[in-house]
């Protein structure tokens, strides 16, 4: 009998003892094989005695340091990392307690965090398949990728500790098969490139809306809490900021990179909703990490034949306004590669190259690199047609179709008719249909399901996107 990955591999991550007797005691997230921003200020922070000194001894700092647990146990220490690759050691001592952490790496760390497409992991779901995933499963060893999941777990109230995780751990047939497909593809990606070493934190949970994702502060200032009393997981996961408190509020003193973020089906009846909360989101969880405009890169929702009431294309504008809202973010297109099949798309690879790309250009100046997609800027009308311009297309339009789908014009009647487009001069596309005398509206993609077929020369998708607000 199968059973889950997390029945199978959970610790429990309350702390990490070393020692039975030990006083000095830490969080889950710092352990032996755990990789820390390099080149960075990073937080080492437990629970001890109060008043209890602590010496904290490292491996590539001469000096020790010394700190004490405030009236409520808790310490903390700022350290300066570096840009070595070595492996780095870490001791923590008191008069009763002597713990080692072994195998410390300094490199890039990223919170791989949103609902199950997040999750989705290499080897897929029951009948849902991760394109590549066994593949990349088998050329998984590799040392300087470093691997750390949180269980799904909610609270009323925030933690400072993690319910339910498995540890650090290197990246290897044995761990990669059971982890994030867009967080591995990622990583394994960023770490070829950059030649250093990569730590990937994944905090997700299918089937979540954003709501129990933000925090109790900001969400009371968006709409009103629910703080009805619960101990069921199920309720956890809808309860709002009951997710932030439990798998988000413990990792906030670790310092990161950047998030990754790939969330929003759950949120598809609510697109108004959403446009508020998903900047709030960002907003808040910078606020509690308190390491500035931190990046902030995601996906927007993959078309998909859902088999409610619902209108996914409104969410997905709603995702297209947020990135010219939230600083230092960008959103990976995904028009192209949605499934018909299922809500969980199997071309992962291609969705982490996406948010690769951002990152490159972004975060780490390599500004050669594209990682933008055409986006609507102008239209005007001309001789019965609409003439539409595009942002981000310095290197012109292209699309595998001789002639490009999806589109659909309106005149003042507000009744949309499909409509022949073309690119022309390589930058823009001109757009008509016989039943618009006098267009004045345009729209790409506005359903739940369709295949992008617009492109820039890198082949970086279009949004769906509209020129109206007609409700």
């Amino acid at each position: 009998m199968k059973k889950t990955f997390f029945t199978l591999v959970a610790t429990v991550c309350l702390f990490i003892i070393q020692d039975s007797f030990a006083k000095i005691k830490l969080p889950a997230i710092l352990s032996s094989n755990m990789v820390l921003q390099r080149n960075a200020s990073v937080k080492l922070w437990g629970w001890a005695k109060p008043a209890e000194k602590i010496t904290i001894k490292t491996s590539w700092l001469d000096k020790s340091l010394t700190v004490m647990p405030n009236e409520t146990g808790r310490w903390e220490v700022i350290v300066l990392t570096s840009l070595s690759k070595e492996p780095q050691t870490i001791h923590f001592k008191s008069a009763e307690s002597n713990i080692k952490l072994e195998n410390v790496l300094f490199g890039e760390v990223w919170v791989c965090s949103g609902q199950s497409n997040m999750r989705q992991p290499l080897k897929g779901y029951t009948g849902q398949p991760t394109f590549e995933g066994n593949k990349a499963v088998a050329t998984s060893n590799n040392n300087n990728i470093r691997l750390f999941s949180i269980g799904e777990n909610g609270s009323p109230t925030a933690l400072d500790t993690i319910g339910k995780c498995k540890k650090w751990d290197k990246a290897s047939p044995e761990t990669t098969k059971d982890f994030s497909a867009i967080a591995y593809f990622y990583g394994r990606q960023l770490q070829e490139i950059l030649n250093v070493p990569v730590g990937l934190i994944m905090t997700s949970w299918g089937g979540t809306r954003i709501q129990p994702w933000i925090s109790k502060e900001t969400m009371s200032l968006n709409l009103e809490i629910n703080n009805r009393k619960t101990d069921t997981t199920e309720r956890y996961k809808r309860m709002p900021s009951a997710i932030f408190n439990a798998m988000i509020n413990p990792i906030t003193s670790y310092t990161i990179k950047g998030v990754l973020w790939y969330q929003g089906e759950t949120n598809r009846d609510e697109p108004k909703v959403y446009q508020k909360l998903l900047p709030e989101m960002v907003k808040d969880w910078r606020s509690k990490w308190n390491i500035g405009d931190f990046p902030f890169y995601y996906v927007q929702i993959a078309p998909n034949k859902y088999d409610d009431k619902s209108s996914s294309q409104l969410l997905r504008e709603a995702q297209l306004k947020s990135s010219s809202i939230i600083p230092n973010s960008a959103m990976a297109v995904t028009a192209d590669i949605g499934s018909d099949a299922t809500i969980h798309p199997p071309r992962k690879k291609e969705v982490a190259e996406r948010l690769l790309f951002a990152a490159l250009h972004k975060t780490y100046g390599m500004k050669d690199v594209d990682y933008l997609g055409p986006v609507y800027k102008t239209m005007t009308e001309k001789e019965g047609a609409l003439i539409v311009n595009f942002d981000n297309a310095e290197t012109g339009l292209y699309s595998p179709e001789v002639a490009l789908s999806n589109f659909e014009i309106a005149g003042a009647d507000k009744i949309f008719y499909p409509a022949k487009a073309e690119i022309i001069n390589r930058k823009q596309i001109k757009v008509l249909s016989e039943g618009v005398k006098i267009p004045i509206a345009v729209r790409y993609g506005w359903s739940n399901w369709f295949v992008g077929t617009l492109f820039d020369n890198n082949m970086l998708p279009a949004s769906s996107f509209r020129t109206d607000d007609w409700e």
